[in-house]
């Protein structure tokens, strides 16, 4: 490792140092005995020793510090420039590893979202195979139900004029349910094979206040509280208006049946911010949905009104929303409300408008 080889010539230079130490201490040892020895003062039996020879005992000792001193720097210098490559060469490693791992993260993060894009793409592949399969099952049932169930229904008419009492009561279940049948082809229809797009500049907040004036007179609207929060500033979208109309004629009618009386039902608008988009936001005070039903609102023919609607309001929605280019998500808290989330281009980009644009303002 190169943390280990950095340690290993640090190492080695401090045990110079100690070296190079001892010498010195040894070298100095040796000129002080050389001053101090017993001869150079003639204490001893022998012949005195002459005065150069302490002056060179002296010199020899100073030599040999000097020598010494020169080998260990020399010595420490080398360790030196071993640890300093050691350490330079333990920090290009580290750089390259940090680089490597962060290209191995990036790598990582790629291959996550090429593989939440391939899930994706999957999954509205098979969503959309499945609502072709029922576009083309809706588009050759119609026929073959409205045909047979106009002539019921007016077969059923006319004999209702003649009838009284509780034959009469029975026809009208006839009727009523026939009826049903009717709305629901055509509520397919519409799902399967949306018309195209009238494009008109649709102010919202006039949109939402025609809706709700529409829709405010209806029984089930009449104990429950009204509320268009849009501001009158909002940019104009380029969108049908029926389509648009009928979104949130849908939105509004399932927000009702959720709500008891004394609710509220809020509609409210705003642009993203950094994008050119409208979202729209139908909230309500009702009863909520369910977290396993959630996921499940918008199948065609998806309910939980047992004998009331055909399930198709939202899908239809669905169908619209997407046509416009927009997107439409549910968000609900049980027994606190339910929050509808439609987001919508301003401007439906290559998609030409009414030669006389029709202006909801």
């Amino acid at each position: 490792m190169p943390s280990d080889s950095l340690s290993h010539r640090l190492g080695s230079a401090r045990r110079c140092v100690r070296h190079a130490h001892r010498l010195s201490l040894s070298a100095l040892a040796l000129v002080l005995s050389l001053i101090f020895s017993p001869k150079s003062y003639g204490f001893n039996a022998g012949p005195p020793v002459p005065n150069g020879g302490f002056w060179g005992g002296i010199a020899v000792g100073f030599v040999l510090v000097l020598v010494v001193a020169v080998l260990a720097k020399t010595r420490i210098r080398a360790a030196e420039r071993e640890a300093a490559r050691s350490k330079e060469l333990a920090d290009h490693r580290e750089y390259e590893r940090n680089v490597a791992q962060q290209e191995l993260l990036r790598r990582l993060e790629e291959e996550r979202e090429l593989a939440k894009e391939k899930m994706q793409f999957e999954s509205q592949l098979t969503e959309y195979e499945k609502y072709a399969s029922l576009a083309q099952l809706a588009l050759g049932a119609a026929h073959e139900i409205n045909n047979p169930l106009l002539g019921i229904l007016s077969h059923l008419e006319w004999e209702w004029k003649d009838a009284s009492g509780e034959r009469r009561e029975e026809i009208e279940q006839c009727i009523e349910g026939a009826k049903r049948i009717s709305s629901a082809v055509r509520g397919l229809l519409s799902y399967a094979r949306p018309g195209p797009l009238m494009l008109s500049k649709v102010n919202l907040s006039r949109l939402a206040a025609e809706t709700l004036k529409f829709l405010e007179h209806q029984p089930m609207f009449r104990q429950i509280e009204l509320q268009n929060c849009i501001p009158l500033d909002l940019p104009n979208i380029s969108a049908d208006a029926n389509q648009l109309s009928q979104i949130l004629m849908n939105l509004l009618l399932n927000a009702a049946q959720a709500t008891p009386p004394g609710g509220t039902i809020t509609i409210l608008a705003d642009k993203v911010k950094f994008a050119e988009m409208i979202e729209l936001r139908v909230r309500d005070t009702g009863s909520g949905i369910p977290a396993d039903i959630l996921p499940h609102v918008f199948e065609p023919f998806f309910t939980t009104k047992r004998g009331k609607g055909t399930g198709l309001g939202l899908s239809i929605t669905q169908s619209y929303v997407r046509s416009h280019g927009g997107d439409i998500q549910v968000e609900s808290i049980p027994d606190l409300g339910t929050t509808v989330r439609v987001t919508l281009p301003i401007r439906q980009v290559g998609k030409a408008m009414q030669p006389v644009e029709e202006v909801i303002a």
